[in-house]
């Protein structure tokens, strides 16, 4: 296929990488971007939703060309299969004929330069004999096993013994990366260090998470700011988790003192136990929004306090950079780069969140010079291109794009739930 000599990428995603509305359709699709101005880039996903023509297209205007596997509904009958045979559920869940046989036919027609999987969940779509002697890298991101291991120790039997033996048998196929893979990465020093002890023959790349610094900018809320939200996909247990924690054990004292403050929980699909939190004084479950600027716009204080995470959390790179004073738990913060000049406050117990938030909500001028501050630190340390141009290496490719790249400066939908 013509494109002007440009090196060809294979990219295996494992979720519909548009729009980039979430966690890692975000870094997906900034990674496509990024690609696209150095590479021909070949994309082929798995899609657990019906793809919009609208999103094929979009996505068209970065690849040489696009295919997607829809997983079906026997998606957890294949992975409940995998467990029982000994693998992952991991394995079975993302496991799709369909795109075995895109990435076959295109390894017969396409000499890839190098080849690009987005998680461990699809890494053995690159090991298809057609892809034979194009370099493989992995993009684990976090190592996932220890987010099994920290399920089971908040769970209780029988979830946790399966939770124990997902982490146990993830943890082997992350560790079998080293003897294929030309190179793994991580999105934190945190997770390449988890890597290495995982894994002490194989060292992880680390390529952080970036933010979109012109969507996300400080703006000037139109009733001001009050009081505090928190922003994340309502239905992920990392998120109902934090959701609930804070609404039973830090919010009760914080609205007490404040009986004027309202938290706001905004994010997709919000679970039961969410849903119940409305009726929390003070708490109002927004859910679903077609763009979440103003709920952190017209925030005092944007709230992160995740008890179970892994890597470098996007919601709170997306207050920083629209200049949002930040609260957040160690574990939400642990995955910053200069961890220790992140102008975030870090709150741990009880008490410490409510002498945090509150002192935070009575002093907008330490608001303000934290927001500042946090722009700051993401315009130096999170900009997706400084952040991803270790990739250039990885895969072989020339710094600062090539010549006939196609133009990256095409619109992101406005809408990011």
């Amino acid at each position: 296929m013509p494109h002007s000599g440009r090196p060809d990428v294979l990219y295996v995603v494992h979720r519909t990488p548009y729009p980039p509305d979430k966690g890692d359709r975000i870094r997906a699709f900034n990674v496509l971007r990024y690609l696209s101005r150095r590479a021909a880039v070949h994309l082929a996903f798995l899609a657990d939703e019906p793809v919009p023509e609208a999103t094929t297209a979009a996505l068209g205007r970065y690849c040489e060309r696009v295919a997607a596997a829809p997983l079906g509904g026997s998606r957890w009958l294949r992975a409940a299969w995998s467990l029982a045979r000994g693998r992952t559920i991991t394995e079975g869940a993302f496991a799709s004929p369909l795109l075995a046989s895109i990435v076959r036919g295109w390894g017969e027609e396409t000499r890839f330069t190098a080849c690009l999987a987005s998680a461990s969940s699809v890494a053995s779509y690159l090991r298809l004999p057609e892809l034979c002697g194009a370099p493989a890298v992995v993009d684990l991101v976090d190592v996932d096993s220890q987010k099994w291991f920290d399920y089971a120790a908040a769970s209780r039997p029988p979830s946790a013994w399966i939770y124990q033996t997902e982490g146990r048998r993830l943890r082997r196929l992350e560790q079998s990366l080293a003897g294929w893979a030309r190179a793994v990465t991580v999105v934190s020093d945190a997770e390449a260090e988890l890597f290495s002890r995982v894994c002490p023959s194989s060292k992880a790349h680390v390529i952080p998470l970036g933010v979109d610094l012109e969507y996300f900018r400080p703006t000037d809320a139109a009733g001001g700011e009050a009081g505090c939200v928190f922003v994340g996909a309502l239905d992920y247990r990392p998120n109902v988790d934090a959701a609930c924690w804070f609404c039973q054990e830090a919010w009760p004292e914080i609205h007490r003192r404040r009986p004027e403050t309202r938290l706001r929980l905004v994010g997709r699909r919000p679970s039961a136990a969410v849903r119940r939190l409305a009726a929390t004084p003070g708490v109002e479950v927004v859910g679903q929004v077609p763009d979440v600027r103003p709920y952190l716009s017209s925030a005092a204080v944007a709230v992160n306090p995740l008890r179970i995470a892994r890597g470098l959390q996007n919601k709170v790179l997306e207050a920083m950079a629209m200049g949002k004073a930040v609260v957040a738990s160690p574990q939400a913060l642990a995955g910053l780069r200069q961890r220790d000049k992140a102008p975030a406050l870090c709150a741990t117990s009880t008490a410490e969140w409510v002498e945090i938030v509150g002192n935070l909500l009575d002093q907008p001028e330490q608001r303000r010079r934290l927001g500042a501050e946090g722009r700051r630190f993401v315009e130096t340390h999170h900009n997706w291109d400084v952040c991803l141009s270790p990739f250039d290496s990885l895969l072989g490719l020339a710094a600062g794009g090539a010549a006939g790249a196609r133009d990256p400066a095409i619109s992101v939908p406005e809408g990011r739930a």
